[in-house]
């Protein structure tokens, strides 16, 4: 096993990780530890077997991947998956059991909260101690500390005991450190979630420009839309081990499907929104232990526990003709049919708009929207759900919309079926200057006042 943190990693790699493991060893009571230390020895010495008085956690297990130069990759999983701990591998701050690391370039991270400062230090002595960690000599930690203290923007806490930050400070500072320390990668937790939105919007116009520059980005986040918007490519931990590595929006669908528990066998779309069974020719199934996803040309995963089934989605315009490209501004009609295929109680049907990046722009479902109670539907009846709105104006583009049929209330359900991607639409004019959605505006008007105070009358 070997860790090799600044040598190189090869002609286009920043980071491989090959066949890495990480064990921790557990004890049931504090003096197994000293049992641990001191008997086997003893033991052997008596010839006997040496015993153990621990248990193993292997918290990473036969990782391997490699990550290109300039390529941003989202580790994702739930918590207890592995993610901080291969972080730190990555990082050099945790050496593995076996496997090798190479990293190649100055690393700076952002990892758990409040990591790498001495809480008893003031804030310039804790910039002035990551500088020299991160490799840094004074003369250069002086020529950034200006910029360092404009982007934390903490004010005149920068020469208080780091101990009384609050979190949001703590992140501040430490991401205002590594985002002046010229790194080649840039390892980022989830760390920013205990941000205010004012600096998290800094903190992504950074890390876009550091993309646009050409660094490598590793990045961990519970927000899929974050991961998609970020990220082309994402890897997905469970229990230590890797269970996906592709483009960051199959392994976020994949991902989503996995946290409802889903174990059956998902639907095929067509493009005229029709289902059929997968497994037919054209079908490409990816199997992931108890998760089967299902695709058919561009169509996305559909999961479920298997109750009902969607089977058609369509958008109606005004006159009651299907549509699929829109200008914006429009009166139209999603409707939804479905089929149980058992006893539902309590069915609720959703919608959710998103934009090319898998950003949600909008949606709703029949239990926050819906009027009177929800019927319980039966074995073999059809469900209809229809939502009537004015289409907001979009970015011209394509969009996708995914559809869901669960069971219980819009706060505690089973999923039944829900299929991503169930309809691809596009926008063909827009008159969006700025944002991702335009509001369709009844009037827009621009007065001069008549210099005494009195607007002139705006009335169309």
């Amino acid at each position: 096993m070997s860790s090799d943190h600044g040598q190189p990693a090869g002609e286009d790699a920043a980071i491989v990780i090959a066949g890495v493991a990480k064990c921790y060893q557990i004890y049931a009571r504090p003096q197994d530890r000293l049992r641990q230390a001191v008997l086997p020895r003893l033991r052997r010495l008596a010839g006997l077997p040496p015993g153990r008085y621990f248990n193993e956690f292997w918290a990473l297990d036969d990782i391997s991947f490699r990550i290109g130069r300039g390529e941003t990759v989202a580790i994702i999983g739930k918590n207890g998956s592995g993610k901080s701990t291969l972080l730190q591998v990555i990082c050099g701050t945790l050496t593995p059991t076996r496997g090798e690391v190479a990293v190649q370039g100055r690393v700076a991270a952002l990892l758990e909260l409040g990591s790498g400062f001495n809480p008893e230090f003031t804030g310039r002595e804790n910039v002035y101690l990551n500088g020299s960690v991160l490799g840094l000599s004074r003369r250069e930690v002086d020529e950034r500390f200006e910029a360092i203290v404009a982007f934390a923007d903490i004010g005149e806490f920068i020469d208080q005991p780091v101990k009384t930050y609050s979190s949001g400070m703590y992140v501040r500072l430490a991401f205002a450190v590594i985002a002046n320390v010229d790194a080649d990668v840039l390892v980022v937790d989830e760390a920013l979630a205990v941000g205010d939105v004012f600096f998290a919007q800094k903190c992504m116009r950074f890390l876009r420009g550091f993309q646009a520059d050409g660094g490598t980005l590793v990045f961990v986040s519970h927000s899929s839309a974050a991961v998609v918007n970020l990220c082309r490519r994402a890897i997905w931990l469970e229990n230590g081990r890797m269970v996906m590595d592709g483009p960051a929006k199959e392994v976020s669908e994949a991902y989503h499907a996995r946290s409802y528990g889903m174990n059956v066998a998902a639907t095929a779309r067509d493009d005229d929104g029709s289902g059929h069974e997968a497994g037919g020719a054209g079908d490409e199934i990816t199997d992931l232990g108890d998760i089967r996803v299902f695709r058919f040309g561009e169509r996305s995963a559909a999961f479920g526990d298997g109750r009902a089934r969607i089977a058609a989605v369509t958008l109606l315009g005004h006159d009651g003709q299907r549509v699929s490209r829109l200008e914006g501004g429009e009166n139209v009609r999603l409707r939804v049919e479905a089929e149980a295929l058992a006893d539902i109680d309590s069915p609720v049907i959703g919608f959710l708009f998103k934009d090319r990046l898998g950003q949600h722009l909008f949606g709703t479902n029949t239990y926050l929207n819906g009027t009177g109670p929800r019927p319980p539907a039966q074995a073999g009846q059809r469900l209809h759900a229809e939502f009537a709105f004015r289409m907001p104006w979009l970015p011209v583009g394509r969009y996708t919309v995914d559809v869901a049929l669960a069971d219980g209330s819009h706060f505690s359900h089973v999923q039944n079926d829900w299929v991503f991607d169930a309809l691809v639409l596009e926008s063909v004019s827009s008159t969006i200057s700025a944002g991702l959605v335009g509001l369709p505006y009844h009037a827009v008007t621009l007065s001069v006042d008549d210099g005494n105070g009195v607007p002139p009358d705006r009335s169309p």
